[in-house]
């Protein structure tokens, strides 16, 4: 794992590398590696992986807003953190979907807590889990499974590559796919959560529409609380 700082400000890159320290450190955690840069310039040449980044929206030159959509069109899974004084921003970077807001001075704190949600959102973005087919046994991120369906007999594995048919049954995906971001919404389908666009009470649209699941009436309640939790512990 990766923790990349984006700030023109040396003195709050500094407490901010100190407190990111302190965090891993007070969890028995292996500190990862922690790069830091003082421009957007020199964060988009960066040509290495970033997981987590806090990044500076009020920089000379090129702003953080047109950072971090550049860098979520690159990797949809970075989790960035906007770190700003400037709370009008806040709408603008919330087009591009980022982790948290932090504010200056920084409340190490409120960092610790948001760095707790964001190590939890990264270990299941990072997780990676066996399809078995006919023909092969491949290694997939959980989050590339977009839905899973059954077909008749058949049971189909959509994700943002491809399709599969999985050797194994619906009940089988239900056991192992994390309970957080995978859940039942009828007896022919699982959704992943991250996916989902929007629903009604009876039709799931995943990916802007471009795959859809059933949703029955007994399920709306479980499945509507769901995923507001789930975007709730995103927010």
């Amino acid at each position: 794992m990766q923790l990349i700082i984006c700030d023109d400000d040396k003195l709050f890159i500094q407490k901010l590398q100190h407190c990111l320290q302190l965090f891993f450190k007070q969890h028995h955690l292996t500190l990862p590696k922690i790069i830091t840069f003082t421009s957007g310039e020199e964060l988009l040449s960066y040509t290495g992986s970033i997981d987590i980044l806090f990044l500076d929206i009020e920089m000379p030159g090129m702003n953080g807003i047109y950072i971090g959509n550049v860098l979520k069109e690159r990797n949809k899974n970075i989790i960035i953190f906007v770190v700003t004084s400037y709370s009008e921003y806040l709408d603008e970077a919330m087009r591009f979907h980022v982790f948290r807001y932090l504010s200056k001075p920084l409340e190490k704190q409120r960092l610790f807590r948001n760095l707790k949600d964001a190590l939890a959102v990264y270990h299941t973005l990072s997780q990676k889990i066996a399809l078995e087919t006919k023909e092969e046994t491949l290694t997939l991120p959980v989050n590339d499974i977009i839905l899973i369906e059954t077909q008749g007999r058949k049971i189909i594995v959509h994700t943002s590559k491809k399709d599969y048919e999985s050797i194994h049954s619906i009940q089988y995906w239900i056991e192992i796919l994390p309970k957080n971001c995978f859940i039942q919404s009828h007896r022919s389908f699982i959704v992943n959560l991250k996916h989902v666009s929007n629903f009604n009470h009876d039709i799931i649209y995943l990916e802007d529409g471009q795959f859809t699941a059933y949703l029955t009436k007994r399920k709306y309640t479980d499945f509507k609380n769901a995923y507001l939790l789930y975007l709730e512990s995103r927010a």
